[in-house]
């Protein structure tokens, strides 16, 4: 049997490929909260373990009391002497790496056994590993096994700190008794400080043998050297003055009187060239403008080249005053013209005198040069031997000086530290810290119970926000149900008051549930099916889930819609059922048979029916089909609990013709794995989740 009916828009297009694998479940962190409230046992079991295991530890583990010595260590040693074996250095962060590595030094072998031979600590049980314990199982240790076993029991209870930002370094010593962990700290403060006197001294000591050992030898060695020299000048006739060769002396003055000839040469040179391409202006050269004689008969020549001008406007060309003014103009000129001549004259002269006197000391600087050449290969030797000489004297000198300086620095101790302060027996005992040991269980306690929690969550996560909720089933979520008010709680002063306020909440969540399915303009004008909702959820949230369908139901037909409600739900235990939606579904009743309006409401409730006989799914679905056309004359909405689909097969026609398929999943208690189950047996009847509702109880 084949439905004349078109079937039901689809919102979400059914997808098999996509229909298995949903997006992964996320917690976010305002999520944190829920995820603690509801794993808080977790939280509080571990914090009460921790601490009760704390107390017993404080309670029953024998006391430790500490004492501390202070040892100021200043990185700049005392400056008894100005060149000391021990140089008095401070690296750039302020001496703070070398006071740093003090610390290794006072936690040193030699610095603690120094200290245990001064106290006899190889004696005490407590140290020397010859306690109750050993001697109940009759081991006893040699001497030389007793002083290690006490420097690393010494080592166990010793704590070297220093403070930041300070040079103060702190020995603590922790033992059974207040008197001798002060003893101990002590002790080992002033075994640092004769080890480092004593350090300093062998090491001066070794300085000065080393270096008296090499003064014999360096001696011999300048000798042979200065006997090496002498005799190679005498035997090369090498004549030295003021250390060098007068030879070279003479060339050294030669070659500066040779470049300053040549320097003036050049000169004069240039002068002459000038001149030269300036044959017929001479006159603009830099000797003419800076002679005397010229600059003054250039003045008579400007006087008298005016006086011409006005004489020849006032008297005439033939004016006897006139023709003689213009005379004097041309004897000026001529003497001017002299004048240069004179001027180049006397510039080529000093050129040629010049050169002279360059080629001559050139001449005699080849000369020497050819002199010289047959002593350089002789001087260069001699050069080399004067070296070695210059720093075999230089090593001598220093070797001799160290060794005078390293005889007196045995004695001085130049160690710039002190104990600053003793350590004195301790008042309280510093272990166990019980409050410490307390506060930590709990804090501990808290970020580990939180650990846990999160883990727990994250293995087996459930539905905690809106947001994952639509990543998973990749619908909207609607709202947030609050959960039914706890009516046993009427007692409270305000319990009245917050019953109201959750069902108003509830109320308006739900109302504007029902405008947001509706409201998108999917479905034709023409429709013949009634609108319809089926909501569904996992087996375990049946409760809500019925109490959501009946919401949706109740708030449509308080604005005054005329509902049809349908329990499609397979959780039904009566012994003798009457007929349903099943029985409609089979084709053997008619819905307006079997269906009623409760009492004093606008709703219709259509029972599940009896299962006796299990019907095709074609025929479901045309029956489905005709309820929802026919009822369209009377409902303006169909609610339809469609109860747990994973479980509830039977109600697959319903969800083929239904318009919204509404998820509903308790907040912090549904499991991921049952939304993922839900959304996966309804895509398997061919149809995806449009839309999901969410219950808060704590709401």
């Amino acid at each position: 049997m084949q439905s004349s009916l078109p079937m039901v828009p689809q919102q979400h297009s059914p997808d098999a490929a996509r229909a298995g694998s949903y997006a992964a479940s996320t917690v976010e962190l305002g999520d944190l909260k829920r995820i603690l409230v509801r794993r808080r046992f977790w939280i509080f079991g571990t914090v009460a373990l921790l601490t009760l295991v704390a107390l017993l530890y404080g309670l029953f583990t024998p006391a430790l009391y500490s004492s501390a010595a202070e040892i100021l260590i200043d990185p700049q040693d005392l400056q008894v002497v100005t060149n000391d074996v021990n140089p008095s250095r401070i690296s750039p962060d302020g001496g703070i790496t070398q006071v740093e590595s003090q610390v290794s030094v006072v936690q040193s072998t030699g610095v603690l056994m120094r200290a245990i031979a001064a106290t006899n600590l190889t004696q005490d049980p407590e140290f020397n590993g010859q306690g109750l314990l050993s001697r109940l199982l009759g081991s006893a240790s040699a001497e030389g096994d007793r002083s290690v076993q006490t420097l690393d029991a010494l080592r166990r209870r010793l704590a070297v700190k220093r403070a930041d930002k300070v040079l103060v370094l702190d020995v603590i010593v922790t033992a059974k008794s207040a008197d001798k962990a002060a003893l101990l700290a002590n002790a080992i403060a002033q075994a640092y400080l004769v080890d480092q006197a004593s350090a300093r001294a062998k090491m001066a000591r070794d300085a000065s043998e080393s270096i008296t050992a090499r003064l014999d030898e360096q001696r011999k060695r300048v000798q042979q050297a200065e006997n090496a020299v002498e005799a190679y000048k005498s035997a090369n006739n090498m004549v030295m003055a003021a250390g060098n060769l007068v030879s070279d002396q003479e060339l050294t003055e030669i070659n500066t009187q040779l470049a300053a000839a040549q320097s003036r040469t050049a000169a004069l040179k240039a002068q002459v060239d000038q001149m030269r391409r300036q044959s017929g202006t001479a006159d603009a050269t830099s000797e003419a403008m800076r002679s005397a004689v010229i600059s003054s008969l250039r003045a008579q020549e400007a006087t008298l080249v005016d006086q011409v001008s006005q004489l020849g406007t006032e008297l005439g060309p033939r004016h006897p005053s006139l023709i003689a003014a213009q005379q004097q103009l041309r004897d000026t000129r001529q003497l001017i013209a002299r004048e240069l001549g004179r001027i180049a004259t006397a510039t080529e002269t000093d050129y040629e005198r010049a050169l002279a006197n360059q080629q001559a000391l050139e001449a005699k600087v080849a000369g020497m040069k050819s002199k010289s050449l047959d002593t350089d290969q002789a001087s260069v030797r001699l050069r080399e031997l004067q070296r070695d000489l210059e720093a075999l004297r230089s090593v001598y000198s220093n070797y001799l000086q160290r060794a005078q300086e390293t005889r007196e620095q045995i004695n001085v101790d130049s160690t710039n530290a002190r104990i600053i302060s003793n350590a004195m027996p301790a008042l309280k005992k510093s272990w166990p810290p019980l409050p410490l040991l307390l506060l930590g269980a709990i804090f501990g306690g808290l970020g580990l119970g939180t650990g846990l929690a999160l883990i727990a969550e994250y293995s087996s996560p459930t539905v905690l926000s809106s947001a994952q909720m639509q990543s998973a089933i990749d619908a909207p979520v609607l709202g947030v149900v609050p959960a039914r008010s706890d009516t046993g709680r009427r007692w409270w002063p305000f319990g009245r008051a917050r019953a109201a306020a959750s069902s108003q909440k509830t109320d308006a969540v739900v109302g504007l549930a029902l405008r947001r399915m509706f409201s998108s303009g999917q479905r034709p004008a023409d429709w013949p099916l009634v609108p319809s909702i089926l909501v569904t959820s996992s087996p375990g949230e049946g409760a809500q889930r019925s109490r959501v369908a009946r919401l949706l139901a109740d708030a449509a037909a308080s604005r005054g819609s005329r509902v049809l409600f349908i329990d499609a739900n397979a959780g039904g235990d009566q012994k003798d059922p009457q007929p349903g939606v099943l029985d409609v579904l089979r084709g053997e009743y008619a819905f307006e048979a079997v269906s009623h309006y409760a009492a004093g409401s606008n709703v219709a409730v259509l029972g599940r029916g009896r299962s006796k006989a299990v019907f095709q799914e074609a025929h479901g679905i045309y029956f489905a089909q005709q309820m929802l056309a026919r009822a369209s004359r009377s409902f303006e909405l169909v609610v339809i609990d469609g109860g747990a689909l994973a479980d509830n097969l039977n109600a697959s026609p319903l969800v083929a013709m239904a318009d919204e398929i509404v998820l509903v999943a308790t907040l912090n208690a549904t499991p991921m794995r049952d939304v993922t189950t839900t959304a996966q047996a309804v895509s398997v009847m061919g149809r995806l989740p449009t839309a999901a509702l969410l219950v808060d109880e704590a709401a």
